[in-house]
Parts: structure tokens; C-alpha cells; sequence
């Protein structure tokens, strides 16, 4: 049998644009000679789709899609993921199903069985899990069809604790199929490719049966999918995988429960409505190479020296080019699938703006992208200088905008009620949303968005102005630690260098920055990679004022937020409990400011918003 593995970008809710793309790839599949093409889950509708699944008509209109789809499905057969009504008297109304079509019809609904319920999941609020476990049989190949979660219940974590109570590969004897089959919608983050790999070859050794997993990609609001979708012999060895961050198509022959590769082209239709680009030469020879780290570390999240605070057997390089390519999939799906072409953004002449000016560039053009310029008296002529350079390197359209006739007014308009009382942070926070004002200003009139430029540690403990530079649509880094920012940035130097390493990026990705400009220490000014932090809202001001030095306070951070240690077993050297405790209820008190923030791009284990609901008002 030949079995087609489609990884595609889908919208959540656009049900007729998905229909369209599942069955121009069911097409493509049939013309590579597939007898089976594979889909990820919830294609149908995409996801997560969210309250989507209670409003009326949604479900049924997903099943009517299904039934349409299968139409398609002559000479060939497809599993496709998607809603489906639960038509029992109680228990939840929906099911979190797959489709296995064929001749024409669609010949069988599989549930899914374990939903879960952890970090950005919330999978019991919508869906009835499956009362049973089967296979089924197509063309005399047995094959057990799973949906994400319904694998990783096999392998326990390091304490030896399983997260569900059922093992549905066990329940349908999956040691009997030919093949597992597994669809996903699997977020990316810069720990879980490893952990994917990880449950995956397990998987397959147990039941001495290889497994084809096929992923989501694309970013629906926070959530980005890096597709990656890979096949396991019955070994429990990875033998290849499909595109990061891009739609891909393969095609594999299955005999006897052994696999091969019978094709390396790949499908990438571009979403500007271009022809697809055909084979990207970027990809040739470069899954053996990726997957020298499969199976190596089994376990879960093991802090590490490395910024990425990834397991030890994670290659840093890869994880940078991944966290890269996630924010720019990121920043250019949000956009696109809101139908909104431009983008603002404030730039302060630090690093943040100037990292996600880059990132914003290389989603949307640079054609689409407008920053501004808010100097005051505190802004220093080295900051004013670093950012016209950075202009000049990217060649972005500006606006310079001084804050301080906004300010004078403001300090008057409350003169008689401020009299007798000291400046303090009131004062720096006028500015700070004297700035926000004027950037929304800017975006209303162009019918832009606002990127927000926060990063992961100034919002953890709430180094930032409410209604002022916490503003903005979009948090483009606000999952990204201070000293993750400036490794993101020096890594997005090295590959707009003349001399860009060999391999570093493909010229696809590598092309939003060609003749933007010199730079040969890279895109970013060097000073502002190596100026300490500051937010500029007084004299001589650094961020170290307010804050440990950065290379402390996020490991402090990382313990407290990521591995969600007490404030008791925080250790970090170079940091005395009473550190410990002041960073840990500046976390604590600034949780109201977070609850009212922008949608963050989701790229570490445990991202603020809904992958973290801490209440805002008791005692933590």
C-alpha cells in the first residue's frame, strides 16, 4: 500500500477554504500513485476551533464537508480529522474524530479517546471520548488510526504516572495492524519535537509496528503547528520526516510492516496564490541530518545551560532556526488569515523593536511595515543613532513622532492634583502611554495592527506600562526571555551576513532581507546587541536598576514559571533567597497586567496566557 502523508495550513473556521486544500491534495496524492492519503487532525475545521464546536450548525456543516470531501475519494481512500456529532442521549455532543473515506462515502468514524486537559488544551470542555478501540482493514493492510493524544498515554513520564487511565493502542491490540496511524495537531515548542520523537519510536517498538504521523502547521491566533510529520519503523527508528514550517506531501510504500520512501518532492502551495514553488532543493538530503537526536534523552524537560532551557540532547542551533521560523509563521498567519496586509510597530532604538522589526520584515515585506519614532528628552543620541541605522539597513518606512509637547500637557493638565507629591513612576508611565497613544493613532489612521515589542521577562515581572508599551494586537516575543531576545537577534545577524553560513537558512527564507541594505556585522546594529537595556523614561536609566542582570533573573524565571517550582526550591548560584522571593512577587503581582495583554506566539513549554491560568486576585 502507499500511503500519502499532507501536511497542511489551515484556517480555523474557514471550513470551504480547508475543504479546498484537503482535496487538492487528495488529488496530488492520487496522481503520485497513494492509495491512502492521510490528513492531520481537525482539518476540516481547524485548530483549535474553540467555541466554534458549540454554535449551531457548525458541527453538521463539518460533516456535510466530510461527506463532500469523500466524493473525492475514488481510487483512492483518506483519513481526515474533523468534528463529528456525538448522537447519544448524553455525554457530550461532539466527538474529536477521523474520516476514513473511501469509494466515494465515508466508511468509518474513529474518536478520539484521550482529551487532554493541560496547558493550551482544553479538549473535555467540547468533545466525548471514544467508548472503544478498533481497527480497521483497507485493502488487506490492517491499520490503526489514532488522533494525537491517543498515543502518548503509552509511554509514561519519569515518575513511572500515566496521564489518562485508557491505552487505546492496547485496547485495539495495535501489535496486530500493519501500521498506526496517528493524526495531530501537535503546537510547536522548542522542547516538544524531541518529545514527539520520543513517545513516537516508543510507540512503534512496542508494538513492533511502524507509525505515520502527520502534524498541523501554521500559526491560528497564539498557536503555531510546525507540521514536521515523520514515520517510525517497527524499530522505533525515525526514517524520515516532512517540511518544518512548510506544507509538504510524501508519499510511502507499506508491505509487510516495512517502510520506504518513494519520493522526495515537496508540496508547498504559496497562501499569495502563486503556482507551487515544486521540489525545494533546501530539503534534499537534510532528514538525516535533523534527526541525529531522535531517542536520545527520554526525558521530559531537563533544564539546561543553553538559553533554550532545553533537554541536553537538543542541538541549540536547531531550536533557534525553529524559534525563528515559528515567530515569522507566526506574525504572517495572524495577519493573513485576519486580512490585514500592515503592520506598526514603535521602535526605541533597544533590542526588542529591533528584533521584532526584523521578524515583522521577513513575515510581511517590508513594504508593509511602518515604524515610529517617539524620542523624548531622555532619549540619548546613541539610542537615536542606532535606530536610524537599523532603518537604514532595512529600508523601513518611519515616522518620528517627539512625546514631549504630549508630555508638557499632560504634566499641567494634572498640576493641581499632583501638587506637594514627588515624581515617581507615574511620570515615566505618562510617557510610556503617551507612546502607546500614538502608535494606536498611527495604526488606526493606515488601517495597520500594533505589534507589541514586550519580551517574556519584562512580562513575568511586570517591567512594563499598561495601555502603554504592553499595547498592540500581536506579542510577537512576549515568549521569549530577555536573553533569549538576544540570541534570537544574533542568530538573525548571522544569516543576513554577505558570508551567511552554509546551511544556516534556505533562500526562500533568507529573501524578505536581500538589498535591504550594508550590513556586514549583520541586519541589527552591533551596539544594540551589546548596549545595556533601558527604558529610557529618566536619567541614566537601566533596566538593571529595577531588575537583576538578565543572565540571573531568567533562570530564576525559568524555575518558577516553566518547571513550577515553590519560591523554597528555587536555587540558583549567585542569587540569595531574599533575590529569590522579591523576583518571585514580582511575578505574583503583576498577573492582572498579563490577563489583559496581547495574544502571545506560543513557543516555549509554558507560555503566558491560556497555557497558564493563575488567578489574579488571592495568595500566591
Amino acid at each position: 500500500m502507499k500511503i500519502a502523508l499532507i501536511q497542511l495550513n489551515y484556517t480555523v473556521g474557514n471550513i470551504e477554504g480547508n475543504v479546498a486544500k484537503i482535496k487538492n491534495g487528495i488529488k496530488l496524492a492520487k496522481a503520485k500513485g497513494a492509495d491512502l492519503a492521510v490528513f492531520a487532525e481537525l482539518a476540516i475545521c481547524g485548530y483549535p476551533p474553540k467555541d466554534l464546536l458549540l454554535q449551531d450548525g457548525f458541527v453538521e456543516k463539518c460533516e456535510k464537508a466530510a461527506a463532500n470531501i469523500a466524493k473525492d475519494c475514488k481510487g483512492i481512500a483518506a483519513i481526515i480529522g474533523g468534528p463529528s456529532k456525538n448522537k447519544a442521549k448524553s455525554g457530550r455532543q461532539v466527538f474529536n474524530s477521523a474520516f476514513f473515506m473511501a469509494d466515494g462515502k465515508v466508511k468509518t468514524i474513529i474518536h478520539k479517546t484521550l482529551l487532554p486537559f493541560y496547558d493550551v488544551f482544553d479538549e473535555y470542555r467540547y468533545f466525548e471520548p471514544a467508548k472503544e478501540n478498533k481497527f480497521i482493514t483497507y485493502k488487506g493492510t490492517k491499520i490503526g488510526i489514532t488522533i494525537c493524544e491517543d498515543i502518548w498515554n503509552q509511554l509514561p513520564d519519569k515518575t513511572g504516572h500515566c496521564t489518562h487511565n485508557r491505552f487505546p493502542l492496547k485496547e485495539m491490540n495495535a501489535g496486530k495492524t500493519d501500521c498506526i496511524i496517528n493524526i495531530s495537531a501537535s503546537p510547536f515548542s522548542y522542547t516538544h519535537w524531541e518529545e514527539r520523537r520520543r513517545v513516537a519510536c516508543a510507540v512503534a517498538k512496542d508494538f513492533n509496528t511502524p507509525l505515520f504521523y502527520v502534524n498541523n502547521i501554521g500559526t491560528n491566533t497564539d498557536l503555531t503547528f510546525d507540521g514536521d510529520s515523520f514515520v517510525v519503523d517497527k524499530k522505533g527508528n525515525v526514517i524520515t520526516e516532512l517540511a518544518r514550517f512548510e506544507e509538504d506531501l510524501q508519499v510511502f510504500d507499506l508491505e509487510k510492516k516495512k517502510v520506504t520512501c518513494t519520493d522526495r518532492d515537496c508540496f508547498v502551495p504559496r497562501n499569495d496564490g502563486r503556482s507551487p514553488t515544486g521540489i525545494n532543493p533546501s530539503l534534499r538530503g537534510s532528514a538525516k541530518q535533523s534527526l541525529s537526536h531522535v531517542a536520545i534523552n527520554r526525558e521530559r524537560f531537563v533544564p539546561h545551560n543553553n538559553v533554550w532551557y532545553s533537554s541536553k540532547s537538543n542541538d541549540e542551533r536547531r531550536i533557534t532556526e525553529s524559534v525563528y521560523k515559528a515567530l515569522v509563521m507566526g506574525i504572517h498567519d495572524f495577519f493573513h488569515k485576519s486580512n490585514i496586509k500592515k503592520a506598526v510597530l514603535g521602535l526605541s532604538g533597544g533590542i526588542d523593536s529591533a528584533l521584532v522589526l526584523v521578524l515583522a520584515i521577513a513575515a510581511l515585506g517590508k513594504e508593509n511595515v511602518t515604524c515610529v519614532i517617539l524620542p523624548s528628552k531622555f532619549t540619548s543620541d546613541e539610542t537615536m543613532k542606532d535606530a536610524m541605522q537599523l532603518l537604514k539597513n532595512t529600508g523601513v518606512a518611519c515616522e518620528n513622532i517627539s512625546i514631549e509637547g504630549g508630555v508638557k500637557a499632560m504634566n499641567e493638565a494634572l498640576a493641581d492634583t499632583f501638587k506637594g507629591l514627588k515624581p515617581d513612576i507615574t511620570e515615566e508611565n505618562i510617557q510610556a502611554r503617551l507612546r502607546g497613544l500614538l502608535i494606536m493613532a498611527v495604526a488606526n489612521k493606515t488601517g495597520a495592527l500594533m505589534l507589541n515589542t514586550s519580551n517574556k521577562s519584562e512580562l513575568a515581572t511586570g517591567y512594563g506600562t499598561l495601555y502603554g508599551d504592553m499595547g498592540g494586537a500581536l506579542a510577537v516575543i512576549g515568549d521569549l526571555y530577555k536573553t533569549q531576545v538576544f540570541r534570537l537577534a544574533e542568530y538573525v545577524n548571522e544569516i543576513t551576513t554577505p558570508q551567511t553560513p552554509k546551511g544556516a537558512l534556505n533562500s526562500a527564507t533568507q529573501s524578505p532581507f536581500r538589498g535591504l541594505g550594508q550590513y556586514p556585522d549583520g541586519i541589527i546594529p552591533k551596539n544594540i546587541l551589546t548596549k545595556p537595556p533601558t527604558a529610557e523614561l529618566k536619567p541614566n536609566q537601566k533596566d538593571s536598576d529595577s531588575l537583576p542582570e538578565y543572565e540571573i533573573l531568567d533562570k530564576i524565571l525559568i524555575q518558577y514559571i516553566e518547571e513550577h517550582k515553590s519560591v523554597d526550591k528555587i536555587k540558583l548560584k549567585g542569587a540569595d533567597k531574599k533575590l529569590i522571593h522579591r523576583v518571585v512577587s514580582l511575578i505574583n503581582k503583576a498577573e492582572f497586567k498579563r490577563h489583559q495583554f496581547a495574544p502571545i506566539l506560543r513557543i516555549s513549554p509554558k507560555a503566558f496566557g491560556i497555557g497558564r491560568r493563575m488567578p489574579i486576585v488571592g495568595k500566591l
